[in-house]
């Protein structure tokens, strides 16, 4: 089982379309895959269960925020598997391949979970409990997914806020990989290099609270950054505009990963997704040349997505 987090500083960049669309055409190919949300707009959620089904079924007691609620108030790890539904939206399509998508739905009032684990953080004085308050903030759902088996998940994608806050610093400490999906202008990109600068940091600073506790329970983090994912691109015969083109080659030139497959801007094909009437756009049935394009280019990112998250 491999764990994803995909994530970027900045927002409105794709994030959610390819961890629905990744996760769908992962399931189609066979592929058992757990979705978590962390991101408290929920759009993941949203994509697989209408508003009103999550707020009559979900949000009271089966969201991600239940999870966090349960380390926070009582200081226990609630069993993940009580939170994981099954949407029939896609799973009655991949299911006849004997793959599927669960998800662990996020909830609009996560936000507010990232001060309270803040506090978890403070009030220590020793060294020791210092250590442990960091490890065991940080691994919450890192030790929330190791209670699942290879038999039940090939891959866990989760879809991280746009920040560096601590509930997304325990995505990454959860992850044995790191997407970047990101639109190739200058806001989405500026933060590229701070972004991977933090990461390391994080991962530095993670594996020394591990190694002065000395602590059996707690074991090093090493999150691999499987590359920037280039999206929303305008093309022009075939290839991006040059004023695109420009920022993805200044990616390039910082040495950071870029995966060949990169996806194209159309409002018309993603835009009209809804768990009430269709499926996410990898695993639609489509007809004309432009729905062709598109699902290819995801079909494309999922296979260069197996042959590298092994």
């Amino acid at each position: 089982m491999k764990t994803i987090s995909i994530m970027n500083y900045k927002g409105g960049v794709g994030k959610t379309t390819i961890a629905t669309n990744l996760a769908s055409e992962l399931a189609f190919r066979g592929k058992d895959v757990l979705l978590v949300d962390l991101d408290p707009q929920s759009s993941l959620t949203f994509s697989f269960i209408t508003v009103d089904n999550w707020h009559a079924n979900y949000e009271a007691n089966q969201t991600i925020k239940n999870w966090y609620d349960a380390f926070i108030d009582n200081n226990t790890i609630l069993d993940l598997r009580s939170l994981i539904i099954n949407p029939t939206v896609i799973n009655n399509v991949v299911n006849p391949r004997n793959g599927k998508v669960d998800l662990i739905c996020s909830n609009l009032r996560l936000i507010n979970v990232d001060l309270e684990l803040a506090t978890r953080l403070g009030g220590a004085s020793a060294r020791q409990a210092r250590n442990n308050n960091y490890l065991n903030v940080h691994s919450r759902l890192k030790r929330g997914l190791e209670v699942l088996t290879d038999d039940e998940y090939d891959y866990v994608i989760i879809d991280c806020p746009p920040n560096f806050n601590i509930v997304t610093k325990t995505g990454i400490v959860a992850s044995d990989y790191l997407l970047l999906p990101a639109k190739p202008d200058y806001l989405s990109t500026l933060g590229i290099d701070q972004l991977r600068s933090n990461l390391n940091e994080l991962t530095q600073d993670y594996n020394r609270y591990v190694q002065e506790a000395a602590d059996p329970q707690w074991s090093p983090i090493n999150p691999r950054l499987l590359g920037v994912l280039f999206t929303m691109l305008a093309m022009r015969n075939n290839a991006p505009i040059q004023t695109q083109q420009q920022f993805i080659d200044e990616i390039r030139r910082q040495n950071v990963p870029i995966l060949q497959t990169s996806i194209r801007e159309n409002k018309t094909v993603y835009g009209d997704v809804s768990p009430r009437v269709n499926l996410p756009v990898a695993i639609r049935k489509v007809s004309g040349l432009t729905y062709e394009r598109v699902q290819q280019e995801l079909e494309d990112l999922t296979t260069e997505f197996i042959g590298i998250a092994i």
